[in-house]
């Protein structure tokens, strides 16, 4: 019998992970983060006892790994702004609330493409914050990626590993264990694709690693080089996973339950690189929330434009309202010698659009 997704009346559900729960928590104890520190171990346990959601694994890592858990908490919003950037022009615009424990509300109960690119960036950015946490020094599980050693070879010839390396492998496998812990006590097919889409975001990040290096040798000759691997800017694993999200495929669990068929005929069969879904996305035009939907009223839109942020598009043919408003910029800004730049503040009147609520 093929496993089916989760439907929201039998699910007993929380985000991959309850990462996104535990985030938040860390996140919300940011003012008072010195006493995290001065409770200890104790504290830790104390606190990780009393998370809602985690499973037994996630308990252990928790309590075993604190500053661990203060990095990932500390990077929820990494994701959050990547998250948002890359959305910001469309009706779904990432929004999330601190009222949900999930963060995203019921938008998560559902198994449509949206729901697979949280998954996907929210397991991207734990991977990035921890290599970086390791680079950086700030936690005593991990540093420098210890297998960068000696020499090696590229295209433009020999080099020597120098510098500190993104431990990028061992974030990865961190990542799966926490992120993925709740998803590995269910056998149904929400598991299924939650995995399926961490394991995508994870690969992104490891995808655009880069090898820097610097030269030595005789007025910048470059006889001699080292170089380490570093991860890419935030940035671009959001852009690629939001291209992922565009070409998002459809899917339906085969039927011996682990893994995925298209769920049409002529949708290709999805690679592990790409995000999967089940479930068509609601139009997110009105307000609904048993389908997560804030919907657009009051969102600013462009009048002009013909694409997702026009005022026709993002106002789902409501209409929109116009104001005018005053906003002072620098500008005509001239350098002095020396050495300052003196600016005239200038004085704009804009009109801003916005869309009209649902009557």
């Amino acid at each position: 019998t093929p496993v089916n997704p989760r439907s929201p009346a039998n699910m007993n559900f929380l985000p991959s992970g309850s990462c996104f729960y535990f985030c938040a928590l860390i996140c919300g104890l940011a003012g008072v983060e010195a006493s995290w520190w001065y409770m200890g171990s104790l504290g830790s346990r104390v606190m990780c006892d009393n998370v809602p959601g985690l499973v037994i694994r996630q308990r252990q890592l928790c309590r075993q790994q604190p500053r661990v858990m203060q990095a990932i908490g500390a990077g929820v919003q990494d994701w959050l702004s990547e998250c948002r950037h890359q959305f910001r022009n469309h009706r779904w615009n990432c929004n999330a609330t601190a009222r949900e424990h999930n963060l995203f509300g019921r938008l998560l109960l559902r198994s449509s493409r949206e729901v697979a690119f949280v998954y996907a960036i929210s397991s991207a950015g734990v991977v990035h914050t921890l290599a970086r946490a390791c680079s950086q020094g700030q936690l005593d599980s991990c540093s420098c990626d210890p297998t960068k050693r000696g020499s090696s070879r590229d295209a433009r010839g020999s080099f020597s590993w120098g510098g500190c390396s993104d431990h990028v492998e061992h974030a990865m496998r961190f990542s799966q264990l926490f992120v993925d812990a709740k998803e590995k006590t269910e056998r149904d097919g929400r598991a299924l694709m939650n995995l399926h889409n961490n394991r995508a975001g994870r690969k992104a990040v490891k995808r655009f690693m880069t090898l820097e290096c610097k030269c030595h040798g005789v007025s910048g000759s470059c006889s001699v080089r080292t170089c380490w691997l570093a991860m890419a800017d935030f940035r671009r694993t959001g852009e690629h996973l939001r291209k992922r999200y565009d070409g998002a495929v459809q899917v339906a669990v085969n039927q011996y339950g682990t893994g995925f068929t298209a769920a049409h005929t002529h949708f290709k069969r999805p690679s592990k690189n790409d995000l999967v879904y089940f479930e068509d996305s609601p139009d997110y035009c009105i307000r609904d929330q048993d389908s997560g939907s804030v919907g657009t009223g009051g969102r600013a839109c462009n009048r002009t434009s013909r694409g997702v942020d026009g005022c026709e598009v993002m106002c789902c043919g409501r209409g929109y309202d116009t104001s005018r408003v005053s906003r002072t910029t620098k500008c005509e800004c001239k350098f002095h010698w020396c050495c300052a730049v003196r600016c005239r503040d200038c004085h704009q009147q804009l009109d801003v659009h916005t869309c009209k609520g649902q009557t």
